[in-house]
């Protein structure tokens, strides 16, 4: 049983009465038990909570920064005056969680809640509470429970504003290296009268039958080669910039690079690790690719430990047996990169192109131009020092065969993106 507002208004008013007509002990105690026994009278007239019948529908995925919304289908066999509370966490954004309600017996609400994450993954309803309210609104009987219901937020993919510029980039790039190279590739062309030299395997006998000279078959090169996008959600992909983890930052960079190389006839894959595989995309191809990579990277969050990096690496050389592009999104740290990544590096660019890209912090780039006062000028020591220590790093794994691309958050899709047209049009990929 619940009070309401009223039932505290009648024991103030009680109070007058007592202190007026009856001031004594038994006036106290016969007023409270008529009170009391008013607000027990309306409660037990209230609808039985535990007979109505409470279904949701609604949106189940919204890209971080959208609206989702999520209605309550609430039905009472008997006359329901109450409320409904509809309860989320808070990085669900719930703007109303409270719903007043007024049923008629056998009839239906519709009650809609709007969500506006400040969070990306999976963000699930916290339960339902009804509270039925009595015909003289003093007591009331109230119930929770769970109605099940889970939201996927998804990653934003703010950076597909570039994705015009690059797939003009990609256009020219195709236009320059379209090259017809005889007897080469997959993929049939055209045909064209033999000239001496050429592979006689390339012979078409059917044409050359219908025709007065000897016919060849010319093939276009294989273009659509295979390129792993490499999370790594361990500990440095836990550090924020901004007002958001590492990470999401490379997945909005993964996801440029995935929808740029699918439209180049790429086959993109995905595989999220630390000490394990936590997500794995595959087979994805056209349309499909990109909401499947956007669904596999929205529950993702970093874990803080140290990823297994030599298990990685073999992950990918199982994973990708043929030539591919690999692409790493991890942290360029001093220690973890020469105690973990630079052993296992030769093994990597054996087989594949290796690009490894990291999310630099904006934030050390200010202290580094600070010089305002000594503490400025030491915090911009600093910073220098660890921006120098970066580039040590990047020109280790550049020793070893591996692109690097480090940038701040807001420019590391689109320089990952450019990274990619370089290797294809250096013939790399």
């Amino acid at each position: 049983m619940a009070l309401t507002g009223r039932a505290a208004l009648l024991a103030a008013a009680s109070v007058l009465v007592v202190a007026l007509a009856a001031p004594s002990w038994w006036g106290v105690l016969v007023v409270s038990l008529l009170v009391a026994a008013l607000v027990c009278l309306d409660a037990w007239l209230a609808a039985r909570v535990r007979d109505v019948r409470v279904e949701r529908s609604g949106d189940t995925a919204a890209r971080l920064g959208d609206t989702a919304r999520v209605t309550l289908v609430v039905e009472s066999p008997r006359r329901l005056r109450g409320s409904v509370r509809d309860a989320w966490p808070p990085s669900a954004g719930a703007v109303t969680q409270r719903h007043a309600l007024d049923l008629a017996p056998g009839d239906r609400a519709r009650l809609t809640t709007e969500l506006h994450p400040t969070r990306r993954g999976d963000r699930a309803a916290a339960g339902v509470t009804v509270r039925s309210t009595g015909p003289l609104g003093l007591g009331a009987r109230q119930r929770s429970r769970q109605v099940p219901w889970t939201v996927r937020v998804l990653p934003p993919f703010t950076s597909r504003r570039h994705l015009p510029g690059k797939l003009a980039r990609l256009r020219e790039l195709d236009g320059r290296s379209a090259l017809l190279l005889r007897g080469q590739g997959t993929e049939f062309d055209s045909l064209r009268a033999y000239v001496p030299g050429d592979d006689v395997r390339s012979v078409d006998w059917r044409a050359t039958a219908r025709r007065p000279e000897v016919v060849v078959r010319t093939w276009r090169p294989e273009r659509d080669r295979r390129v792993l996008l490499v999370l790594d959600t361990g500990r440095s992909s836990a550090g924020r910039v901004g007002d958001a983890p590492r990470l999401d930052a490379a997945m909005d960079a993964a996801l440029l690079l995935a929808a740029l190389a699918a439209r180049a006839g790429d086959h993109v894959s995905l595989l999220a690790y630390d000490r394990a595989v936590r997500a794995r995309v595959r087979g994805a191809e056209g349309p499909a690719l990109l909401p499947a990579l956007v669904g596999a990277m929205a529950p993702l969050e970093p874990r803080l430990v140290e990823s297994d990096l030599a298990g990685l690496v073999s992950t990918v050389l199982t994973t990708e047996p043929r030539r591919s592009l690999v692409v790493l999104l991890t942290g360029l740290d001093a220690a973890g990169v020469e105690e973990g990544l630079l052993p296992q590096v030769g093994r990597l660019v054996h087989r594949h192109t290796l690009v490894v890209a990291s999310v630099r912090d904006p934030r050390v780039a200010e202290l580094a131009a600070g010089r305002g006062d000594a503490a400025a000028a030491y915090a911009a020591a600093s910073a220098e020092a660890a921006l120098a220590e970066r580039r040590r790093v990047a020109d280790l794994l550049g020793r070893h065969g591996a692109l690097v691309v480090d940038a701040l958050p807001a420019e590391v899709a689109p320089a990952l993106a450019d990274a990619y047209l370089g290797v294809k049009a250096a013939g790399r990929l």
